[in-house]
């Protein structure tokens, strides 16, 4: 059945800048309509390394204005949501063979100082042999700097900022596909393709373009851009292992070839390690057993327990949307966005290239800025220190029977109806991590339950 929506913005991408773009807009007054093709945060901005932080490494690169911004939104987004982020000490060893200890020393006295501190602590030194931060490391590591960045569940972050917009009055349509847009008498025309066939029209005045890794393709599959923008492709893989210490922090340590490697508490009986940089040619990503084993191999040089591939518990990849520049090495290239704006024949496009998540909110706002004159927004920036949704399912009387151990109908019943999760994989890998702690069996009852209900 054919359904007309008429709008201010259709906004395409449901990644996280998408869905802040689309939050930033309805709180100006405008009415949005957010399409995603697949679910939310389904692809890069559920693959992160799950970190709100400045970027200490792009120091080294010179990109202090990246750096600073970055620190700045660190902030203020901690000290807005500290139900959903957290701050996060982490851990720098020093390796006498690689960056000397001065140069460490340097690095996060800039970290500290290019931006305010209100919610992390400042740096310091470490002796190992007397801290419990030492007890997961070689012994033959002696000393180490600590430092603070923040951490968030990146696929709910997406969800928050999706269901923000919902609450200020915008339509988000998951599975359903922008397969066609043009402008018609100063406006856009689209069509979106939902999983079942049906379609959707939608007429707005401005279109959004945030699709990620696909943001080129989109311009020349379905806007038909003869010269789309190009954009470089790098893969970045993570590991989930066992547990492997009990304190809260997190260590970033320092790999031969110039890449640092993340070591992460993860949902409480795990470790993340990630992530590797490997320029590809498809947005589609997918683990591969070369960025495994690297990341095996330099997770051991600096873990007392070496780590195998045996102990690999799950992996996942996810391609970032690089903006193209003259840097020859993937680990090189910036993590900075670009935001262009096009009149397509008295109808504005804009075209979002890069990013990262710990800037979404101001790329957001950045992108609601140009936008919001042209389509006469009743209001203006708002997001600084706007809180998002706090809408983590609780534990209720009424819950209902368990359809996997400790899932519980009413979770899934609440993911269904308040939080766009349409399938098993919805539900145990971005609204809820359970899927790191069900066997396949308990996993397939999951999938099972959305099933019976797609078809009630």
């Amino acid at each position: 059945m054919d359904e007309a929506i008429v709008g201010d913005v259709l906004v395409v991408g449901g990644g996280v800048n998408g869905a802040g773009i689309a939050r930033d807009l309805a709180g100006r007054g405008l009415r949005v309509v957010l399409a995603e093709r697949d679910d939310l945060a389904s692809h890069t901005s559920s693959a992160s390394s799950k970190l709100i932080h400045g970027g200490l490494r792009y120091l080294e690169q010179g990109d202090f204005g990246l750096v600073r911004k970055s620190l700045i939104e660190r902030e203020r987004l901690l000290a807005a949501n500290p139900h959903l982020m957290q701050p996060l000490r982490l851990i720098l060893p020093h390796d006498r063979g690689q960056r000397p200890l001065w140069l460490l020393r340097l690095g996060l006295f800039l970290y500290d100082h290019l931006a305010p501190r209100h919610v992390s602590v400042g740096s310091g030194a470490v002796r190992l042999a007397d801290s419990e931060w030492g007890a997961p490391l070689q012994p033959r590591f002696t000393r180490a700097l600590a430092y603070s960045d923040g951490w968030v569940d990146d696929a709910r972050l997406v969800l928050a900022c999706a269901q923000d917009a919902a609450a200020r009055g915008a339509i988000v349509l998951t599975r359903h596909a922008c397969v066609h847009a043009e402008v018609r008498e100063g406006r856009w025309l689209a069509q979106l393709q939902g999983r079942d066939g049906s379609t959707v029209r939608v007429r707005a005045r401005a279109l959004v373009n945030a699709a990620g890794p696909w943001a080129s393709a989109f311009l020349r599959d379905v806007l038909h851009h003869p010269r789309p923008p190009r954009l470089r492709l790098v893969q970045g893989t993570h590991l989930v292992i066992a547990r492997r210490w009990t304190h809260a922090a997190g260590y970033l340590l320092q790999n031969p070839d110039g890449r640092v490697l993340f070591a992460l508490p993860f949902q409480g009986d795990f470790t993340l390690l990630g992530t590797t940089d490997q320029e590809v040619n498809e947005p589609q990503a997918g683990p591969s057993e070369a960025e495994i084993e690297y990341l095996c191999t330099q997770a051991s040089r600096w873990l007392r327990e070496p780590v195998t591939r045996e102990q690999v518990l799950h992996s996942f990849a996810g391609v970032r949307p690089l903006v193209a520049d003259e840097a020859s090495e993937a680990k090189r290239v910036t993590r900075g966005y670009q935001l262009d704006l096009v009149l397509a024949d008295g109808a504005p496009r804009l075209d979002v290239w890069g990013g990262k998540l710990t800037t979404f909110r101001l790329l957001a706002e950045q992108a609601a800025d140009r936008l919001g004159p042209l389509l006469g927004a009743s209001h203006g920036a708002w997001t600084a220190d706007a809180p998002l949704p706090d809408s983590h399912w609780r534990p209720g009387p009424d819950d209902g029977p368990d359809v996997a151990p400790g899932v519980p109908e009413g979770w899934l019943r609440h993911c269904r109806n308040h939080e766009w999760a349409t399938n098993g994989e919805d539900f145990l890998w971005r609204r809820s991590k359970m899927g790191l702690r069900l066997d396949a069996t308990q996993q397939a009852a999951v999938a099972a339950w959305f099933e019976r209900q797609a078809a009630a």
